[in-house]
């Protein structure tokens, strides 16, 4: 695909549908765009996102890839102009956080689906928000059924490879209890630290934690301040991975928790000496934060 020069639609020109634009016109592709809002798609070719953009399904007739780049509610109930505008003969994936909801949708609605997910991000969102290279080091996962084209999956492998990112398949259940772990609770233990510091009684105390709030505070409280739609989004399109994820936090909180109330010293050192050598099996080579 890197020496292919085709025509890609980009159904949604946020963080990942501009971030795509840039990298893919930069590759060399013809980059169609589609969006709700005329502001959007002026700035859109403002940014240089697009080669061409409209509001209207009908421009993505002559597209060889299409990809969606749609809030998570917008991929469970596709809108039927969309469907309609979609060429048969395309490739279509999506950048969803969640795939089995995703593919119990659209396994029967194109021949050509390839559910993935690029595991990148940022705390920016909106046409604003794309940026060259967001993909580079990152890891971008497939979530194939025996029913997958495997022509058309090669096309997204090429795309994402193409894109420097990692690439890693696996089921759909797999990666949604996969991201649960690592970034669907997360968010949710993120907002009860932001709830916890922002529900401090004492007006001073609480006035005193925000002026002394540094690095670390910050980091861990990043997700947990971000997007409250796209937080509901995955909790309820992977509640029973999030669940059984908050359970094990929860019991691993329970332990840390009695040592200290047993004065347990020695225990709490072993606990944090085993997460500190666990930390490094979850860094990335990249900086950059996954949704």
């Amino acid at each position: 695909m890197c020496e292919s020069k085709g025509s890609v639609g980009i159904v949604g020109l946020g963080l990942i549908g501009g971030s795509l634009g840039l990298d893919l016109r930069a590759l060399g592709w013809s980059v169609q765009g589609l969006v709700h809002r005329t502001a959007t798609a002026e700035r859109a070719l403002e940014r240089g996102l697009v080669d061409a953009v409209s509001t209207d399904p009908a421009c993505l007739s002559s597209c060889d890839l299409v990809i969606l780049s749609l809030p998570i509610p917008a991929l469970l109930a596709p809108e039927s102009t969309l469907l309609e505008a979609i060429p048969g003969s395309a490739v279509v994936t999506d950048v969803g956080s969640v795939k089995q909801p995703v593919l119990e949708v659209w396994r029967s609605l194109h021949p050509r689906f390839v559910a993935s997910h690029p595991m990148a991000g940022t705390a920016s969102a909106g046409v604003e928000a794309g940026q060259a290279g967001l993909f580079r080091g990152r890891p971008w996962i497939a979530t194939p059924e025996a029913g997958t084209d495997p022509a058309a999956l090669d096309v997204v492998r090429s795309l994402a490879q193409c894109l420097g990112s990692r690439w890693h398949t696996a089921s759909a259940e797999q990666h949604d209890q996969a991201v649960a772990l690592i970034s669907h609770m997360p968010v949710l233990v993120s907002a009860a630290l932001l709830r916890t510091a922002g529900d401090e009684r004492d007006p001073e105390i609480r006035q005193l934690a925000q002026s002394l709030a540094s690095s670390g505070f910050s980091d861990s409280t990043r997700i947990g301040g971000g997007n409250p739609d796209l937080g509901v989004a995955m909790a309820s399109s992977n509640s029973a991975a999030v669940l059984k994820a908050l359970a094990a936090y929860r019991w691993s909180l329970e332990q840390l928790e009695d040592a200290v109330l047993r004065n347990n010293w020695q225990q709490l050192h072993r606990e944090l000496q085993r997460t500190q050598s666990l930390r490094p099996d979850y860094q990335q080579t990249s900086s950059s934060d996954a949704p």
